[in-house]
């Protein structure tokens, strides 16, 4: 299903939920350390960078689109850490793993909302988001979790 809103299309899965995608970006294939940008809504928030996915376009498209516009940065995608259901807001996204190779000194969001980036350890991006962004802490736990199988 598609609903269009100003500035934007909405897709909407067959349940009803509002097909989205982002990207864990890491520093460096040892993930320890990830970005945040601030959130539109609550400038003093930190969030993990994603959006609605257009019509047409692949969650990984999607996912690589909305960190360049939200956080400035380009880089190598990575693995799936799967598809994440906020109930509350009726949200499915599909989350992925970015290397970060480039970032830019000027980007879209920083110019016209003042959007801010800033690298974490990932237990202070768990801090981070456990205060602003609960719903996003199964991305980082995620992440952990394939990263911890890939070491053993």
């Amino acid at each position: 299903m598609v609903k269009e809103k100003p500035n934007s299309t909405r897709i909407y899965d067959e349940e009803g939920f509002r097909r989205r995608a982002a990207c864990i970006c890491v520093k460096s294939e040892l993930e320890k350390e990830v970005l945040l940008v601030t959130s539109s809504r609550r400038p003093d928030h930190w969030i993990v960078p994603g959006g609605g996915i257009e019509p047409e376009e692949e969650p990984s498209v999607t996912a690589i689109r909305e960190v360049l516009e939200e956080a400035g940065v380009c880089g190598k995608l990575g693995r799936c850490l799967g598809v994440f259901e906020n109930s509350e807001r009726k949200h499915r996204t599909e989350v992925f793993v970015l290397v970060v190779t480039e970032e830019l000194a000027e980007w879209e969001d920083a110019k016209s909302m003042g959007r801010k980036r800033k690298w974490f350890t990932v237990e202070d991006a768990l801090e981070q988001l456990s205060l602003h962004k609960p719903v996003q802490l199964a991305y980082l736990q995620s992440l952990l979790t394939c990263r911890n199988e890939k070491v053993t």
